[in-house]
């Protein structure tokens, strides 16, 4: 059994304090995360915005990371983004958490003590779990949960290994706990929604049954505990198993858009519409992120002048359904079936965008854009490339979100083609940064995408 280590950080901001002992290990150790989202900027400074001694032995920081500047077309990306860190500190090293080890501290208060990424560690698990259980405050962070819930202790963590752009905890088959790596002022979206969907009765989402935040340096939420569905599989799991064994994936698709067009139905409930959407608006948007997603994929650039007509197209067709609160982030990663029925989880929305725009009213066609190029992308798996496929699951799609919604995303034409190019490009720029080897994926439907009526 370690030794249990009592480390005093006071709640600070600037570069002393646990810096002194952690700066030269996060400036290596975070460009290698997953989550960490400036890896093609260089980190020029940290700073501790603030550091709350969670429990002996693990240190809760939110640290801002800075990179400078890279100007380009549609704007200049913030200089800088705020994270999350839960770090547990060990005299001696644990082999067992040889994967989650950040370092050993060399100077500062933490001289000598070997830090470790928190949420691989299962003792700094439980005891955050235990803390989840007991609403109240640690410093500026703030532990809440449902009143209604019965939330058991001493069950078992484990992390999730899939790849993700947070950290998700599973206690003992029963509850999920998502922590917010990269962190923006505000609600997050994955509380606000879920939470106000359970209130609607929405049985597709899970309720939120705990979550904490911070109200330093600025309010935040920075994680959100769900029930987990042990026996449920994620959509693009089921799409594959489907591909490799040659079956057919239209009915399943045909019940996940009836599945979606319920949330969006509750969602318009939960958060009324907010009227006609601004074309004009969302075309000019689509733009400059074209141009900006060109300037850093020059791969792109040959295809700009026929996805600006897919945009061009949006601005003068008709406006389609309200704008509302969606999902944002929509692909089958996002979508759990258990038994003959659909769940849709992560609301976060795309976490490279504001805050703000992502809670946002928007055009629901969104979303169904983003699950019509999920199933591009899995039908892009292996070769041959399987087209059909995708293209009777998108048929399917459509048709069940048509059955529930009363219109059909189909027949709206231009709507669709310049929310599918939006998403496209999005997909060109995120491969391009964090898995190259995809790149080919999203560069198919660009090419799809920049002929009319593709």
């Amino acid at each position: 059994m370690p030794k249990t280590i009592t480390v005093r950080p006071r709640t600070a901001v600037g570069v002393d304090g646990p810096l002194v002992s952690l700066g030269a290990l996060l400036r290596e150790w975070l460009p290698r995360q997953r989550w960490f989202a400036g890896k093609d900027r260089p980190v020029t400074d940290l700073s501790v915005l603030s550091s709350t001694e969670l429990f002996p032995g693990c240190l809760h920081l939110l640290v801002h990371a800075s990179h400078a500047p890279v100007p380009a077309p549609g704007g200049t990306p913030p200089p800088g983004d705020c994270y999350q860190l839960l770090l547990s500190v060990r005299e001696q090293t644990a082999p067992r958490l040889e994967r989650a080890l950040v370092g050993r501290a060399v100077e500062g208060p933490l001289a000598g003590l070997a830090v470790y990424d928190a949420p691989h560690d299962p003792r700094s698990a439980h005891l955050l779990l235990e803390r989840l259980r007991r609403p109240g405050a640690a410093g500026p962070l703030r532990f809440e949960a449902d009143a209604g819930a019965d939330l058991p202790g001493g069950l078992p963590p484990r992390l999730l290994d899939a790849e993700q752009s947070n950290t998700s905890i599973v206690y003992g088959d029963a509850y999920i706990l998502k922590l917010f790596r990269r962190v923006q002022p505000g609600v997050n979206p994955d509380l606000e929604v879920s939470a106000a969907l359970a209130a609607q009765g929405c049985g597709r989402v899970p309720a939120p049954v705990a979550w904490f935040g911070t109200t330093a340096p600025s309010p935040a939420t920075l994680g959100v505990l769900q029930p987990f569905l042990p026996d449920a599989t994620d959509g693009w799991t089921l799409a594959l198993r489907a591909l490799a064994a040659g079956d057919d994936f239209t009915a399943e698709a045909h019940e996940l858009g009836r599945a979606m067009a319920e949330v969006h139905l509750a969602l318009a409930e939960a958060f009324p519409p907010a009227g006609p959407g601004e074309n004009g608006r969302t075309a000019d948007a689509m733009c400059a992120r074209l141009d900006a997603a060109a300037h850093a994929v020059p791969g792109l650039r040959p295809f700009v002048p026929g996805l600006r007509a897919a945009f061009g197209a949006l601005a003068t067709c008709d406006t389609g359904p309200p704008a509302q609160r969606i999902h944002g982030d929509l692909h089958l990663g996002q979508v759990l079936r258990a038994g003959r029925d659909w769940f849709v989880i992560d609301f976060e929305g795309e976490p490279s965008r504001p805050l703000a725009e992502r809670r946002a009213p928007q055009s629901p066609v969104r979303d169904v854009a983003g699950m019509l190029r999920s199933f591009d992308y899995a039908a892009r798996q292996r070769r041959p490339w399987r087209p059909e496929w995708a293209r009777r699951c998108r048929e399917a799609f459509c048709a069940g979100y048509a059955a529930r919604a009363g219109w059909d995303p189909r027949k709206k034409h231009a709507l669709l083609r310049a929310h599918e190019t939006d998403r496209a490009v999005y997909e060109v720029l995120y491969e391009a940064r964090h898995r190259p080897d995809w790149l080919p994926v999203p560069m198919a439907a660009i090419k799809r995408l920049a002929v009319w009526g593709g």
